[in-house]
């Protein structure tokens, strides 16, 4: 039996065939890779690409979200190290190596980015988060060389596997967006520093993992505005429903939305996620999409 790599490439799947081939493609030879479905129509198609590839395939009968699908998947690694990367994505050959190096070369920090390329050849990274004060937003960077930054993107995170268990990995109360914002500050605050590697690139499509349906963007609105209110209440943010609650008012009523059916609906679901939370209290939830056809 071969030894494992020292790093497990980890990917939740939701749908996401029409991309996935090229991303395993683009992982090197001898690498771990685990995919972790999440209840997708399209489970025969990831299969076979997973059998192709030499890939674990973990398999939902239903989306569990994001968070607890990352979790199975660190949970069936063997590996030192554990990169979750969204499959919309593809990386270069020195993309897993550049993170090794970068975590041998700083024992202190607690988890890393790689560069990440956008579509339309600009890099992208994260510079705000709903749960950063004012002074800590990060402004333009050149990105020339290697830049700790207050807060990560799950697109693209690299750790130890030693981390991830010290904060016990993803929290499963959110099914969908900020996971990362949360993950990311519990390992600056327990474990040490977060960091951006400049020599380590990949590139990721942004959105293409799951479809690009009024429907689908609904969907998430819902998830992303009822996981805004979890995260800001439990990392204590001063007013947190609030502000939440008046941000999505603001995005609903712009004149940007009123002049597209698709944002409307894509707002108006946000709203309804951030009012959905109202009297959670900060109490984990199990969302319920259907919530947005009853609201």
């Amino acid at each position: 039996m071969n030894a494992p790599s020292r790093t497990s490439v980890i990917s939740v799947c939701f749908n996401s065939s029409a991309v996935l081939g090229r991303f395993l493609a683009s992982i090197p030879q001898g690498t771990s890779i685990i995919l972790v479905d999440n209840g997708s129509s399209d489970l025969a198609e990831t299969k076979a690409l997973a059998k192709s590839h030499n890939a674990l395939l973990i398999t939902n009968h239903t989306n569990l979200g994001f968070g607890s699908a990352c979790n199975q998947g660190a949970a069936a690694s063997q590996s030192e190290f554990l990169f979750f990367v969204n499959p919309d994505s593809f990386l270069e050959a020195t993309t897993i190596t550049a993170l090794e190096s970068a975590a041998a070369a700083k024992p202190e920090a607690s988890a890393f980015n790689p560069k990440i390329i956008d579509s339309r050849g600009r890099v992208s990274f994260k510079r705000r988060s709903c749960l950063l004060s004012a002074n800590e937003i990060m402004g333009p960077i050149a990105l020339k060389n290697d830049s700790p930054v207050p807060v990560l993107t799950g697109a693209a995170l690299f750790l130890s596997k030693r981390n991830f268990d010290r904060v016990y990995g993803f929290d499963e109360n959110i099914f969908l967006y900020h996971e990362d914002d949360d993950i990311s500050i519990r390992l600056r605050k327990q474990v040490g520093p977060t960091w951006l590697i400049h020599n380590s690139l990949m590139t990721h499509l942004s959105g293409h993992s799951s479809g690009r349906s009024a429907s689908i963007a609904a969907l998430k609105a819902w998830h992303m505005g009822r996981s805004l209110v979890y995260v800001t209440t439990k990392h204590q943010i001063k007013g947190a429903f609030r502000k939440a609650k008046g941000s999505a008012w603001r995005q609903l009523l712009s004149p940007a939305t009123l002049l597209s059916k698709r944002k409307f609906y894509k707002n108006r679901a946000f709203l309804q996620g951030v009012l959905s939370a109202r009297h959670d209290r900060g109490a984990g939830y199990k969302p319920d999409p259907q919530s947005i056809k009853r609201a």
